[in-house]
């Protein structure tokens, strides 16, 4: 709550008792009770004058070396600057948003400083960004983004409340829908400063909230949807999600009074970056080209048993720079409705497609598949040519869920044991344990050949992932690759990562229904660390794929 100013409070009170004075007959009393109220009002009105012309000023950067993988350091604080003095800008190093020691994320964004003063007749002042709430002063706290309206959803955004009261207590919430309606929130506490500014790269979130500790990004990685069992996922990659964010009073269990409010959208598609359908042949996909005339190095792009036409990883992976082909390879048009069989017939002719295409760069393209499309990125790069470079996050090396053909060749579907699903009292089933060993039996005919590609791997492993066994998988095809004479594949382990992970700043999903179970399933991964891992697999991805398909050597290490 803003104090108030101090001319009208104590000049309020003289005044009231020079009424009483008079009232009671004393024509001096009156006399000096107005001489005193005018002096008093006077000098209310000289300091709010002198107020008027101190803004909040901006953040004195502290001196020494850039902070590095270790903890961040907090600046020293906040020194007023008169309006004439150029306003410095705030600036948040990207290693505050996560310390996961990709060097691309060091990079600065530039901060806003304080909005700009409007004529009192106009109200406060508005830009965008930055939001009081509805009937609140033009002294009111205000909301501070950068970007300030819009910004790529797998990039860092900058948060900050100005205007505030000194060491004051506020709950900050961010609310955001999906296409289908349903909502996904977070919340957390926090105290502003002596000078009443709260910079959320700064400023630790106190218990209480989604999360605690320094955590700039934790607003989008905490969200959590309303409805049980529900994952945020993009399906018009063409519109952005609204963010709101809304700055409450207080810390109490119910939201207290408004202060200030804001909304910034989220957005897929950088500007430039081409959408194309795709229905050629029996091909049902989306081709996303960047900017500029290419060509581009190539990826086809799968996702899961989830079936449909996933677009939103492809067309951030296009914002960088890259041809990528989203699939389609059940469940979506005039394709197969369920998993029962697949034919690497399918996935050919889409290889065919990409190569053939005149803005994709050869000689040959990557693979990028997660979980069932990580088995399919396997065989496709076994027995398909044109592969150079397969990333597997969190797949199988073994053939699963439905039966694999090509040409004369069969793969059976690794065998299911449902006594081995294990359900707990909320009804929520951990089926880490259901699949059988393909190493041994009958299933090591699901085993795929992947010691008959020709291309370089990567596997992203989340080490708490519950929907089956990826770091075993990959140390599996790690072993076979080299005892046929192949290169060591990549091996990148996310202690704490669970089975969805998402490209960054997408939430964790702990658990929700699965398609083959008929139930929901938890999938592992603990909040923090999971976002931690999509930042940097993000990174290391793009760094593979570079090196592999441009020939450009690799800009990025991870120490996880």
């Amino acid at each position: 709550m803003n104090p108030p100013e101090a001319g009208e409070g104590r000049g309020g009170k003289d005044k009231r008792g020079g009424e009483e004075a008079g009232r009671q007959g004393s024509r001096e009393a009156r006399k000096l009770a107005d001489t005193q109220a005018g002096k008093r009002k006077a000098g209310g009105r000289d300091k709010e004058a002198a107020a008027q012309h101190l803004p909040a000023g901006a953040c004195q950067r502290h001196s020494g070396p850039e902070p590095g993988p270790g903890p961040v350091r907090t600046c020293p604080g906040i020194r007023p600057q008169r309006r004439e003095r150029p306003v410095a800008m705030w600036q948040v190093s990207a290693r505050s948003v996560c310390r996961a020691g990709s060097r691309a994320w060091q990079r600065r964004l530039p901060w806003p400083g304080p909005a700009p003063a409007a004529p009192r007749s106009r109200g406060p002042a508005r830009s965008p960004g930055t939001a009081p709430a509805r009937g609140l002063s033009s002294m009111a706290p205000s909301v501070r983004l950068a970007p300030a309206a819009r910004s790529l959803f797998d990039e860092p955004l900058a948060i900050a409340v100005q205007g505030l009261g000194p060491r004051q207590q506020v709950t900050l919430r961010t609310s955001l829908r999906d296409e289908t309606g349903e909502l996904f929130q977070a919340s957390a506490r926090y105290q502003a400063g002596d000078d009443g500014q709260l910079d959320l790269a700064r400023c630790p979130a106190l218990p209480g909230g989604s999360f605690s500790g320094l955590e700039p990004m934790g607003l989008l990685w905490a969200l959590q949807p309303q409805k049980p069992f529900w994952r945020l996922v993009k399906r018009d990659v063409q519109s952005p999600f609204l963010l709101q964010l809304e700055v409450f009073e207080g810390h109490g269990e119910r939201p207290g009074r408004l202060l200030a409010q804001a909304q910034h959208e989220r957005a897929f598609l950088r500007d430039g970056v081409r959408r194309v359908p795709v229905r050629q042949g029996r091909i049902r996909a989306t081709l996303f080209l960047p900017p500029g005339s290419g060509p581009f190095p190539g990826i086809i792009d799968l996702y899961g048993t989830g079936g449909g036409l996933p677009e939103y990883r492809a067309c951030l992976l296009a914002n960088h720079g890259f041809a990528v082909l989203a699939l389609a390879f059940y469940a979506y048009e005039d394709l197969p409705k369920g998993m029962k069989e697949f034919h690497l017939e399918y996935f050919e002719e889409a290889v065919n497609y990409m190569l053939q295409h005149t803005q994709v760069k050869g000689p040959g393209i990557g693979l990028l598949g997660h979980s069932k499309g990580g088995d399919l990125c396997v065989s496709m790069a076994s027995f398909l040519k044109g592969i150079t470079a397969t990333a597997l996050i969190n797949g199988s090396v073994a053939n699963v869920g439905a039966v694999l053909r090509y040409k004369d060749i069969t793969i059976p579907p690794l065998g299911i044991n449902p006594k081995r699903v294990k359900v707990g009292k909320s009804g929520i089933a951990d089926i880490i344990d259901a699949l059988n060993n393909p190493l041994e039996g009958p299933d090591q005919q699901s085993f795929i050949p992947l010691e008959k590609a020709e291309c370089c791997f990567l596997f992203i492993v989340g080490q708490d992932d519950h929907n089956w066994k990826s770091e075993f998988f990959a140390v599996e095809g790690s072993k076979r690759l080299q005892a046929h004479g192949k290169e060591k594949p990549e091996i990148v382990c996310y202690p704490g990562a669970g089975h969805y992970i998402e490209p960054p700043f997408f939430p964790m999903c702990a658990a929700s229904m699965h398609l083959l179970i008929g139930k929901p399933v938890m999938w592992g991964g603990e909040p923090k660390a999971h976002c931690e891992a999509q930042i940097d697999a993000w990174q290391q991805i793009q760094a593979f794929f570079h090196k592999h398909l441009t020939g450009k050597p690799s800009g990025t290490s991870s120490k996880l």
